[in-house]
């Protein structure tokens, strides 16, 4: 892991920023234009990477409506007690069926041994992605979403996501929506701070569109 702080304060985010500003000052105006960036905390391990899979390629707000539905089932933040659940009764909360799957999958893998959240800890960016997209179901942006939000992990830009990407445009004026390997190519200039630089633009989406680009 970098040595630089973890995002789970207001003060650590702030510090990160002012970095970034130092790196790149075209930074400064927007974090103007936000005010404070404040950091998302979510539950490590199984849960925090159910909710995160539960988000993906749905807006915020059917994401939300879903994740609550879905708490609500006896044993479905376990993982040996999700093995134990039928498919019907995960997708009757509006989890598709590849979601479903995917969540097996990570469910046996955890119960078995095979990943291990508290691992991820231990190891930089770039070995942590690698880590969990080895199993299957985990792509890129969850395993980087994972990070960011559920570990808490400094370094870290998910690249992928279409609310950073329309931010980062309207931020620095860009003529076109950044594609995603030139965006990821553009994001190693803030490293090893992208992960603020992520909560800075996340931030900038919501105050510029008045709506969320993640789930909180």
């Amino acid at each position: 892991m970098s040595s630089s702080p973890r995002i789970d304060s207001v003060a650590a985010i702030a510090v990160h920023l002012d970095h970034l500003v130092g790196i790149d000052p075209r930074l400064a105006a927007i974090w103007t234009a936000v005010g404070e960036v404040r950091p998302r905390i979510d539950a490590a391990g199984f849960p925090g990477i159910a909710r995160i899979v539960c988000g993906q390629l749905l807006s915020v707000a059917s994401a939300a409506a879903i994740w609550s539905r879905y708490q609500g089932v006896a044993g479905a933040l376990d993982p040996a007690a999700f093995l134990g659940i039928g498919e019907a009764e995960i997708r009757a909360v509006g989890f598709s069926g590849g979601k479903y799957r995917t969540l097996r999958v990570i469910a046996e893998a955890v119960t078995s041994g095979a990943l291990d959240f508290s691992h991820l800890e231990t190891l930089p960016a770039r070995d942590a992605v690698a880590y969990l997209t080895a199993h299957k179901g985990i792509g890129p942006w969850t395993a980087e979403v994972y990070l960011m939000f559920c570990a808490g992990h400094p370094d870290i830009f998910p690249a992928g996501d279409l609310a950073l990407r329309k931010a980062v445009q309207d931020g620095l004026g860009l003529d076109s929506l950044p594609q995603i390997a030139e965006l990821a190519e553009a994001a190693l200039q803030w490293a090893p701070h992208r992960s603020a630089a992520a909560l800075l633009f996340w931030r900038y989406y919501a105050v510029c569109r008045n709506r969320e680009g993640v789930l909180s």
